[in-house]
């Protein structure tokens, strides 16, 4: 099998319900956002010493393809796997569950003191962007409200794991300018 085909040798692609687009609508950014965010993600668990992680990261993984086939797919009866609140519901019980492990955030952190921590981090900021472009997309055609708030509280599931993988905090502190302009 050929990965090559040439049908987008012009610039355009097929969604998963067959309709052909053009690479640079948000549609294809945004579910292309979660294909990296997949791939950062992998890249994470390969610095992740902590198995309990390694398995949410497995599973979010699979998530992912299910965010992105909704993503690609304008016809959303032609793609079976959505993403529901059940998902969103066990993404914030991960959450609060690495948020009982840390310390009180109530500061900024500099992240990354170690390869896992950072590569969650660098994770966590494709999510953002992959967020970014899903709204963008939300207010030109239907999204599920459930998939805008799972890429949402996955962020913070990714920000909770690495914080809870921080080796060294490092805090940023704001110092109060006396002078005002």
């Amino acid at each position: 099998m050929k990965i090559y085909t040439k049908t987008g040798d012009h610039g355009e692609t097929s969604l998963y319900d067959g309709k052909r687009v053009k690479k640079d609508e948000v549609r294809v950014e945004s579910y292309g956002t979660i294909d990296e965010l997949n791939s950062s993600i992998g890249l994470a668990k390969n610095f992740v010493d902590d198995q309990d992680i390694v398995d949410i990261l497995k599973k979010i993984q699979r998530e992912l393809f299910d965010v992105a086939g909704e993503l690609a797919t304008i016809d959303r009866n032609k793609f079976p796997e959505k993403i529901e609140k059940s998902h969103v519901d066990a993404l914030e019980s991960i959450i609060d569950a690495y948020l009982e492990k840390i310390d009180k955030m109530d500061a900024f952190i500099i992240p990354g003191s170690n390869h896992a921590s950072a590569s969650l981090h660098v994770a966590r900021t494709v999510c953002r962007r992959a967020e970014r472009r899903i709204l963008k997309l939300s207010r030109e055609e239907e999204v599920s409200e459930w998939l805008l708030k799972y890429v949402n509280r996955l962020s913070d599931t990714l920000y909770a794991m690495a914080r809870y993988l921080e080796s060294e905090l490092q805090y940023v502190v704001f110092k109060k300018n006396e002078e005002t302009p």
